[in-house]
């Protein structure tokens, strides 16, 4: 990822599909989805976690927080969104999700899924870093590695997404003021924002 300083990236409505900003505290998404909170709980394991919403340095956010264990062969929490209610959501004309974050300095995932992950474990995977500031990161699709599933990631059927604290026991922090998608040839992958 390059990081561009305190560089305004420039993006008309058009280029951008807005999927949340967060203005609703507890509120659904754009799309008119909620956000759930998901943990290895639901196989046993005993990682905790926890979703909220509010003010962060003066921006609407949803906070990520908890810790990730490895035990019970765990090790993951996760804030999941359905893209779209019925069906799925088809962002083949976009390049891939532009996303504004700040965290604790730690990597997190953002896992997506489609019509062709039936199977839980089954995702396709883009790796992104955080810091103290906020900052926005844009994680192009061809960028998303499967995930225990063969088939190629078709953007034109997109049934969700995750944004997730996995694979190793850390504490987790994430807050995300803005999640799209965006169109663009830009090599822009990060920009710190003032």
């Amino acid at each position: 990822m390059a990081i561009l300083g305190y560089l305004a990236v420039n993006t008309s409505a058009a280029d951008t599909l807005l999927i949340d900003d967060f203005a609703v505290p507890g509120g659904p998404s754009r799309l008119g989805t909620p956000w759930r909170l998901v943990t290895d709980g639901v196989m046993g394991g005993v990682s905790a976690g926890s979703l909220s919403w509010g003010q962060v340095d003066g921006r609407h956010a949803l906070c990520l927080r908890g810790e990730v264990r490895l035990e019970n062969r765990g090790g993951f929490i996760q804030t999941a969104l359905d893209l779209a209610p019925e069906g799925c959501l088809n962002a083949s004309a976009y390049t891939g999700f532009r996303i504004l974050v700040r965290g604790n300095g730690e990597s997190y995932k953002l896992h997506l899924k489609t019509a062709d992950t039936r199977l839980p474990w089954q995702s396709y995977r883009g790796t992104f870093q955080t810091s103290p500031q906020w900052h926005e990161l844009r994680l192009p699709f061809g960028d998303f590695v499967p995930h225990r599933i063969d088939v190629p990631l078709d953007t034109g059927r997109l049934r969700g997404l995750g944004l997730v604290a996995i694979g190793r026991a850390f504490a987790a922090e994430l807050c995300v003021t803005e999640l799209g998608l965006y169109r663009s040839t830009d090599a822009v992958h990060e920009a710190h924002l003032p």
